[in-house]
């Protein structure tokens, strides 16, 4: 058993309440939050006063993407994707996606990372790397016009869920604008057979959400509740350009808002209405998108960056809480991903855990804790990160992967498809 003492608990069970609980993690779980559990643990972790609180979990990315990494930058989203991306992309293999996933759980694992959402090719690589890594991911169906199927979303939701206690799989298709009708038809028959969330790219550009407007006489969104995509709830990946009625199906669907706000900012895709999804009480989620469009896996840098981007948008400073992003980039990720375990600390969760060093100076003075998380937190304040109980990263260190490794054979991939 492991014991955590000495330190503050942010356990997200009760709001934003700081205490001075001890935890204890016995295999995968948590199995004690409390003031004495009279005990004899294997290790004992004295925190000197920082933080102890639930990791990050990343509800968008494409991990693999890190071969395209300021490989094309400053361009616009379409010229970026088709001309610089997709030609790279059509290269690699699926040792490449085994490498390159693997970079990016070392980034994530030093931004408090647990867990990402993962929607790319190759899968079986991406199982391999997470549980050889002891890494958590969520796959999530890719399909598209060009690649994969309907029949192969199914193979693959059947053989990947249940395959490790690290590993799940959603069902899930790339975006309106690159999957035909006849496509998304299959996908809501899957929906209805298997009583599933369905998550894509939706409204990610104005110039997306009007062409799907020319094609089918309504938004994206209003074209998948239309087929049935949403009668199991999901998620919207991006979620910039949404209508009232957008919002008001993703409300009553229970459809997950998963906003990217680096990316979205760094392609001019435009600021995600965030403020008044939590006025009407859509649920949201946060994610980096991936290495290519971001470019970092960094949800420090998302939470600053939603938050300040809706205050330009409203014109309004008080506008979107702090402590709510905090909230989306944690619990509301975590359940968006369906890792309802892994969302807070309590007895029974697994122990998805990180360590915050409150001793750096952009954490001093303590005012507010929380809040200092997302206006003036970074990746340097994170000091450990541990899933599934295994503790993954410590004080700057991997203790589990061969950073060396890992970058020489992604640099080595990088070499051969430019």
């Amino acid at each position: 058993m492991i014991r955590f003492y000495n330190g503050r608990v942010l356990t997200l069970e009760n709001n934003m309440e700081i205490t001075d609980d001890e935890v204890w993690v016995n295999g995968s779980e948590i199995c004690y939050v409390g003031k004495d559990y009279g005990k004899k643990a294997d290790r004992e972790i004295n925190l000197h006063g920082n933080l102890l609180m639930p990791s990050f979990k990343n509800a968008h990315t494409h991990s693999a993407m890190t071969f395209g990494r300021s490989f094309a930058d400053d361009l616009p989203l379409h010229e970026w994707l088709n001309n610089k991306i997709f030609p790279l992309e059509a290269k690699l293999t699926g040792e490449d996606i085994y490498n390159l996933s693997r970079l990016a759980f070392l980034e994530y694992l030093t931004s408090g990372i647990s867990a990402c959402f993962d929607m790319y090719y190759f899968p079986d690589e991406m199982v391999r790397a997470s549980t050889e890594c002891g890494f958590r991911s969520v796959l999530c169906g890719a399909v598209n016009n060009f690649k994969e199927s309907v029949e192969l979303l199914e193979k693959y939701y059947n053989k990947f869920n249940g395959v490790s206690s690290l590993i799940s799989y959603k069902l899930g298709f790339h975006a309106e604008y690159t999957t035909d009708l006849k496509i998304m038809q299959g996908i809501s028959s899957l929906v209805q057979k298997y009583s599933a969330p369905v998550f894509m790219h939706s409204s990610e550009t104005k110039s997306e959400v009007e062409a799907c407007i020319d094609r089918h006489g309504k938004t994206p969104t209003e074209l998948f509740s239309e087929l049935g995509l949403f009668n199991y709830g999901g998620g919207a990946f991006h979620s910039v350009w949404v209508t009232d009625n957008d919002l008001e199906i993703y409300k009553k669907n229970n459809v997950y808002a998963v906003i990217n706000a680096s990316s979205n900012c760094k392609l001019a895709s435009g600021i995600a209405p965030v403020s008044k999804m939590l006025k009407m009480g859509i649920k949201t989620a946060v994610g980096t998108d991936g290495p290519a469009s971001n470019n970092a896996l960094d949800m420090f840098r998302e939470m600053f960056l939603i938050c300040a981007t809706q205050k330009i948008a409203d014109n309004d400073a008080a506008s979107t809480d702090a402590n709510e992003i905090l909230k989306a980039a944690t619990i509301g990720s975590a359940q968006c991903m369906g890792l309802n375990n892994c969302d807070t600390i309590a007895k029974g969760k697994n122990a998805d855990l990180i360590v915050i060093d409150l001793s750096r100076p952009n954490m001093q003075p303590i005012n507010s804790i929380t809040k200092n998380l997302v206006y003036s937190g970074s990746k340097e304040n994170v000091i450990m990160t541990m899933i599934n109980g295994e503790i993954l990263y410590e004080n700057g260190e991997f203790t589990k992967l061969d950073k060396n490794e890992i970058y020489e054979k992604a640099q080595a991939v990088i070499d051969r498809i430019k």
